[in-house]
């Protein structure tokens, strides 16, 4: 029904609904009140001065209406309430006298005024409230008012054919009102009650339909052509009992996931997330190994060269015997080709490398799983090329950022997640100090203990290069400071991702060396870097980066048998920062970044589709999310989600994806 066939609907009033982002009727009893106001009659024994009272009467006099100017008027009248005679003064109302006859019957909210026995009104209602109301207010305009919104929503309620996306037996199992039950009191609640039954509903509805999406683009995206792979588990646990350490139980889980998925007929399209220093690296090394068993080549794609190298070389101490490979953007010629042909020719078991791994003059014998180190530091694009550079190769993504729990069921709900929650043995945990600039002089002593223990440090700033924006501690400014307070002792380094990957190299290698004690760097040592002998970071104007951030710089340290520290400096936002100072468990810091930041800028990614819900938070209602994913799984994958009856849940569902 067209919003121009509602009767006393204006073309003006249509207009200003449109601006709302109404356009049908349906849309119109789609549009949920954002508050409430409930209204109970006070008990006039219990009025006090001051107090806010809603009380029913007759209007005892003609209103008087006294103008100020022409925009200003303040009305007058007296109000029997049965009990006593009260004066009521009500400001800019004055085109209501001719509805207030003598004897006309109304409810007062306002306040009240006992020294003078009056009540400065703020509304006026014509009729008696005898019991609580509930009154919907809706987002309006000063073109279109809440209660004109309510008073069309009233006129086409009963009109509109309204569909049920719910199942019939989820609706019995949860007890739920039929959706126009729960339109109806949604918008005219009788009870709190009612109301509450009203948005169980809806929610429910609204998100079922959302989980119905994820888990249709997920069973989408499992091939039945994957690659044909036979390899007994026996063989991995020989691999796993000749590691030089013993795996945690959510190691194990993960690679018996990974293993799960290798030798089915489907495609992997599985998240591997752990905290830092977790173990994934050690997992991801494994599962290459299985599928080198099973006769095809690996790819494992890091974000930078100092990471990509750095697997490299802890993959071949770990296997000798996997023929593997290193490929970066800038190799000698004759290096270069020679790997190249290594791949081509399926000489290289396991290819390691950056975004060159990619390249249009790559070209893989047969490329059979690819694994993407931090994920989200690639482009959706840079993923997808190398993924197409198999047949149907599975696809597993690592990452060191920890998903939020409700993320990790909207924005990954298309993936199998794989979680290392457990820590390996003997790792000990970073002590974490949080001090304002004026601290300095006590930062730097601790510095001092730790060169002189022959310990290195790690100094961050937000920026290369001075602003002249923004007062911020940069590299070069720092590095000034620290020759100033350590030049003398010891050799200090810069490295920034402005400096092309030869130098960035020769200082990290010169840092893994100990030869370089103290580090400036920007965030370009945030992922991966992996030097024992580091044993403190010290983190300038902390308060420009998120707590995930935060924690994934501190894992660049306490990666030893000593003591290790994280230091925060910080002037700004030190409630948020202290929430580093009390736990280093990376998936709890997340939930805090979630909440404090939103959902959408911590991975640099946003989810296709409709996040905007009406009712639900995805924050809140977890548990309602999580039940809705089992409900919204089992329905799908069961034969009522081909059954004619729910062809209008089928219809939803993919017109949706597709739109998407």
């Amino acid at each position: 029904m067209k919003l121009s066939e509602v009767k006393g609907l204006g073309k003006a009033s249509e207009k200003y609904l449109n601006e709302l982002g109404i356009f049908t009727t349906l849309d119109l009893i789609n549009y949920y009140p954002f508050r409430y106001e409930i209204i109970e009659n006070t008990d006039v024994r219990k009025i006090k001065d001051g107090d806010k009272i809603i009380i029913g009467g007759i209007c005892e006099k003609t209103p008087n209406v006294y103008h100020y100017n022409k925009r200003l008027n303040k009305m007058t009248f007296r109000l029997n309430t049965g009990d006593f005679i009260v004066k009521v003064d009500i400001f800019n109302r004055g085109y209501l006298k001719s509805r207030l006859s003598i004897g006309t019957v109304i409810t007062v909210i306002g306040k009240y005024d006992q020294k003078h026995s009056s009540i400065t009104a703020s509304d006026i209602k014509f009729y008696l409230i005898e019991k609580t109301v509930i009154e919907p207010v809706y987002h309006s305009s000063i073109k279109i008012s809440s209660s004109k919104i309510s008073k069309l929503i009233k006129t086409v309620i009963d009109k509109v054919y309204v569909v049920d996306f719910v199942p019939d037996s989820i609706n019995e199992k949860y007890k739920f009102m039929s959706k126009k039950e729960a339109l109806y009191n949604i918008h005219f609640p009788k009870s709190k009650k009612s109301l509450n039954m009203a948005i169980d509903k809806l929610k429910y509805e609204e998100l079922f339909m959302f989980m119905m999406k994820i888990n249709y683009i997920k069973d989408s995206k499992k091939i039945n052509d994957g690659l044909k792979r036979k390899v007994d588990y026996e063989k991995v646990e020989n691999i796993i009992d000749n590691l030089p350490f013993k795996l945690t139980k959510d190691q194990n889980k993960s690679v018996r996931d990974i293993y799960e998925d290798l030798i089915s007929n489907n495609r992997m399209n599985r998240l591997l997330q752990g905290d830092v220093g977790s173990g994934k690296t050690i997992v991801s090394f494994i599962s290459l190994y299985i599928n080198y068993l099973s006769g095809y080549q690996g790819a494992l794609m890091a974000p930078t060269e100092i990471l990509a190298l750095q697997h490299y070389n802890n993959i071949k101490k770990i296997f000798p015997n996997l023929n593997t490979v290193f490929l970066k953007g800038k190799m000698k010629a004759k290096e270069k080709r020679e790997v190249k042909q290594m791949i081509e020719s399926g000489k290289a078991d396991v290819i390691i490398g950056t975004h060159a791994l990619i390249s249009e003059d790559v070209k893989y014998k047969n490329l059979g799983f690819v694994i993407t180190d931090e994920q989200h530091r690639f482009g959706v694009n840079q993923r997808g090329n190398l993924k197409n550079k198999g047949k149907t190769p599975d696809i597993l993504y690592m990452s060191a950022t920890p998903i939020p729990r409700t993320y990790a069921l909207t924005l990954y709900g298309d993936m199998d997640i794989s979680s290392i929650r457990t820590m390996p043995s003997g790792r000990k945990s970073v002590k974490t100090i949080l001090k304002k600039s004026k601290d300095i002089t006590e930062v730097l002593y601790m510095m001092l203990d730790e060169i002189k223990k022959n310990h290195q440090i790690y100094v961050v700033a937000p920026l290369v290069k001075e602003s002249e924006k923004i007062d911020l501690e940069d590299t070069y400014k720092l590095e000034e400071k620290m020759k100033k307070a350590f030049g003398k002792i010891c050799k200090i380094g810069v490295m920034h991702g402005k400096m092309n990957p030869e130098e960035k190299e020769k200082v990290m290698d010169e840092f893994k060396k100990g030869n370089i004690k103290i580090l400036v760097s920007t965030t370009v040592i945030e992922v991966g870097v992996d030097v024992k002998n580091a044993t403190m970071i010290v983190i300038f104007d902390s308060y420009r980066f998120g707590l995930s951030a935060l924690h994934q710089l501190r894992g660049r340290v306490g990666r030893n048998d000593y003591d290790s520290y994280c230091i925060l400096i910080s002037d700004l936002e030190t409630k948020r920062l202290n929430v580093l100072t009390k736990t280093n468990d990376g998936f709890k810091i997340s939930e805090e970044d979630f909440k404090l930041r939103g959902g959408g800028d911590i991975f640099g990614i946003r989810q296709s589709g409709d996040m905007n819900f009406k009712l639900a938070d995805v924050k809140e209602d977890y548990d309602l999310l999580l039940k809705i994913k089992e409900d919204s799984s089992r329905f799908i994958r069961s034969s009522l989600f081909n059954d004619s009856k729910y062809l209008h849940i089928k219809k939803e569902v993919i017109n949706s994806v597709n739109q998407d």
